[in-house]
């Protein structure tokens, strides 16, 4: 991602790179590499606590982001994702539990992880390790495949709803 025009930009979007520039970003990381993938759309504190997780198991964190294609095809709903790829990204590499940001447009990081061979592949506790297709590409070069624990309370989608919904003094009569 290009620093915007008229200065060099804040120094945290220097880990947004392209999918083509991963995998030299990748190896000046510190390993090992711990990769996460998600839409990550409307940042909540379950996101971040998920990802101050799992950058404490490896060297550092590469998080790859559905683009706005990928994040459509997921069935989420019509408007989203509500930020845009660039903004999400951003949002992401301000964090400083993230160590190198990019994007993936398949329905799975199945490629990306194969791209990039990370040590330790990172999902949410809502997700079951043994039937994803990336926990068994990632396993057969000795990688390891793990779940954190789901920060229940938070998701984008009830947060987006809870942002709709009328709040309860809006909808009293008028006396």
């Amino acid at each position: 991602m290009s620093r915007p025009a008229g200065g060099p930009g804040p120094a945290f979007l220097g880990k947004i790179v392209a999918r083509a520039e991963a995998p030299a970003a990748l190896a000046r990381l510190q390993q090992p590499v711990v990769f996460t993938n998600g839409v990550f759309d409307v940042l909540h504190r379950g996101h971040v606590t998920y990802l101050a997780q799992a950058r404490a198991l490896g060297g550092s964190l590469v998080v790859a982001l559905n683009t706005d294609g990928s994040a459509r095809r997921l069935g989420k709903g019509p408007e989203r994702p509500l930020n845009n790829e660039h903004d999400r990204a951003a949002m992401l590499a301000a964090l400083e539990s993230v160590s190198l940001v990019t994007w993936f447009d398949e329905d799975t990081p199945v490629q990306l992880l194969g791209e990039l061979r990370p040590a330790l592949y990172v999902k949410g506790g809502d997700y079951d390790m043994d039937k994803l297709a990336e926990t068994a590409l990632v396993r057969s070069w000795g990688g390891r495949a793990l779940a954190i624990p789901f920060v229940s309370g938070y998701s984008t989608t009830s947060l987006v709803e809870r942002i709709r919904r009328p709040a309860p003094e809006a909808c009293a009569p008028k006396q």
